[in-house]
Formats: structure tokens, sequence, C-alpha cells
């Protein structure tokens, strides 16, 4: 499978961007997505998970102002960011649990995606 993510940039403080990851592939079915990050310096943390019937988990630090969401016809998961802050600069990897045709499963990340709020 490939994950691609897309929606990353620059964005002022207190701006909203909105990412989105589509996985491409010869898939049976993807069970849980969800979004890290890494900030410079920092170990990669996780931001947000959704399982396939759409049960959410986020960062203490993102709640309220962070949404996770996907498409499962479209195979792809989005993040609607709001109300970014400094801190919510880092590099954005979609993840996700895969299921193949073959029985075989993988979980799987995509290249990142960098996002940089301006104070």
């Amino acid at each position: 499978v490939q994950l691609v993510e897309s929606g990353g940039g620059l964005v002022q403080a207190g701006g909203s961007l909105r990412l989105s990851c589509a996985a491409s592939g010869i898939i049976l079915r993807i069970n849980a997505m969800g979004w890290y990050r890494q900030a410079p310096g920092k170990q990669r943390e996780l931001v947000a998970t959704i399982t396939r019937g759409g049960y959410t988990n986020y960062a203490d630090s993102v709640k309220g102002r962070f949404s996770i969401s996907r498409d499962n016809a479209k195979n792809t998961v989005y993040l609607q960011m709001n109300s970014l802050k400094a801190e919510d600069t880092a590099v954005y990897y979609c993840n996700a649990d895969v299921m193949y045709y073959s029985g075989t499963a993988d979980n799987s990340w995509g290249q990142g995606t960098l996002v940089t709020v301006s104070s």
C-alpha cells in the first residue's frame, strides 16, 4: 500500500489546515488509521486515531482543536486542524493498519507532510 499525505504548509497561529491521506493499492480493508507528528529534535507522537467504525482518540494537546475523520470508500483519512499553535509545528505522518486479499496484514506509514505554524 502507498499512503500519500497532502495539505501541509505554512499558517499563522490561530489558523486552520486540513490534512488528507489517501491509501492506494490492492487492499482488502483498512482498519485503524491515524496521524502522528514529529517536531524537530523530538520523538514521533500520536496525534489522533480513528477505527474503521469511527471511534476516535486524541492526544490531550490537540483535543478540542483537531478533528480526525475518514472515508472508507476512498481509503482516505483527514485531519482538520483549527486554532493552530506554534507548538503544532511538525512533520505529520499518516498511519494505517492494512489487510490484503492474501490474508496478510501490515502497518504502513506515509512520507510525511510539513506543517509550520508561525507565531
